[in-house]
């Protein structure tokens, strides 16, 4: 995606998205923010995705906002289990994203961004995973939240085959940190600091450099990436880690001494992802 687009942007005012908005801004594309509370002004409209006519009509066009959309970064969510019952959770998640993909299928986006999660891929790992790092290959469920993003990649997974040069592409993100939260890591050296995370997370501009990457190579079909921090958020070597939290988990005979557990190697390889913050 080398030429100024017209991108649209769900979840705009959140910590992912207001980093993914200034990102694609800094990159010289036109930018509309979709969310229930934002900034009022041109880059904004206030938009309930829940309701499949207000998705439709904002996908197609806004007055004095857009006329026409070239590419969707679809981030809006409730983010996290126990805001409300965790039925509302899996309800509202789904019922929104199949909005969002259906609504930019109709308008004509052929590039899709969606964010998925580390929920997708086992979280909170009570349960083991079958290896570590974790890499895209497992799909593991034990949450509302997670079972609504397990659900949503397996629809976007199908949606492409109905489109010829449709492309969306699911970031698995880990925890998202606003440059100014850095100092949970004050707290890197305990024991089990990050363990339902397997140790990993991600700076929010980071997060929004892989959402940039996803975009510009955009290709017809369906990508999953992890994204997080290519090193862990502990102050204990990842070896460890996996001897404390998983004991007998088979873990890669080449992991980096504080290389995440969430595997990131996918998307360096693939999408030349580099995370260019770190918390040491």
């Amino acid at each position: 995606m080398r030429s100024a687009k017209t991108i649209a942007v769900t979840g705009s005012s959140g910590t992912l998205g207001r980093a993914v908005v200034e990102r694609l801004l800094a990159d010289g594309h036109a930018v509309i923010g979709f969310d229930l509370a934002g900034q009022p002004g041109p880059g904004f409209t206030r938009v309930d995705l829940t309701d499949y006519g207000q998705t439709l009509d904002a996908m197609l066009g806004v007055t004095a906002r857009h006329s026409g959309i070239d590419a969707l970064v679809h981030l809006a969510a409730i983010p996290v289990n126990g805001l409300v019952p965790d039925v509302a959770t899996f309800e509202n998640n789904v019922l929104v994203s199949s909005h969002v993909l259906f609504a930019a299928r109709r308008a004509g986006i052929r590039a899709v961004v969606l964010a998925s999660s580390i929920t997708a891929a086992g979280f909170p790992f009570d349960v083991a995973p079958p290896r570590l790092p974790v890499d895209e290959t497992y799909t593991g469920a034990f949450t509302t939240y997670g079972l609504g993003k397990v659900v949503e990649e397996a629809m976007a997974a199908q949606l492409v085959g109905w489109d010829d040069d449709l492309s969306i592409t699911a970031l698995r993100f880990t925890n998202v940190v606003a440059p100014d939260a850095y100092d949970t890591f004050e707290r890197a050296a305990e024991p089990d600091y990050r363990r339902d995370l397997v140790g990993s997370w991600i700076d929010a501009r980071d997060g929004a450099e892989a959402v940039a990457l996803a975009l510009s190579a955009a290709q017809p079909g369906f990508e999953v990436y992890n994204v997080a921090a290519p090193t862990s958020g502990t102050a204990t070597p990842s070896r460890e880690l996996a001897e404390r939290w998983f004991p007998g988990t088979p873990v890669a005979d080449d992991l980096g001494e504080f290389e995440s557990l969430l595997s990131t190697r996918r998307i360096r390889e693939r999408l030349g992802f580099t995370a260019r913050h770190d918390w040491r």
